[in-house]
């Protein structure tokens, strides 16, 4: 099962924030388009739906910018998958439709699949993903100056 990019990138996103703890200033989208190499649009509309769903506290404004709403222990990875991805159905039946669908068993075993990959992932939360703080913060630029253009 893949992910979706907008999936993807919102756990990237988290992880980003997450590595980050004693940062006291908000967040900045562009600082996370830049950090990631992403859209600015894209990133502003994962953004927009992390915080209806709770995981930001985001604040609109000149002055404005994001942060962790939650503490990375109560982000179940599992409920991050369910609350971003579109749907976790693993096969289209309808469309085409298929001649099999009131007959056929795959879809219920990919269902098992589905739900084990899903029990897998509620196993773990961001704190777990970001353990090794130190190695991820390598991989990342220097954002201090370009931190400080950004504001």
């Amino acid at each position: 099962m893949q992910l979706t990019r907008y999936t993807d990138f919102g756990i990237r996103i988290l992880m980003y924030l997450a590595v980050q703890p004693e940062r006291e200033s908000l967040f900045r989208i562009a600082e996370v388009t830049s950090v990631f190499d992403l859209s600015s649009n894209h990133v502003a509309k994962i953004i927009h739906q992390l915080g209806k769903l709770g995981y930001l506290h985001t604040v609109r404004g000149k002055s404005g910018g994001f942060r962790l709403a939650k503490a990375a222990d109560d982000v179940l990875l599992g409920q991050l998958v369910r609350d971003l991805e579109h749907s976790l159905a693993p096969i289209d039946c309808e469309s085409p439709y298929c001649r099999f669908t009131t007959v056929c068993r795959l879809k219920g075993i990919l269902g098992q699949a589905v739900a084990a990959y899903l029990a897998v992932l509620d196993q773990y939360t961001l704190t777990d993903i970001v353990a090794n703080r130190t190695d991820i913060l390598s991989t990342l630029p220097d954002l201090s100056i370009s931190v400080l253009q950004l504001d």
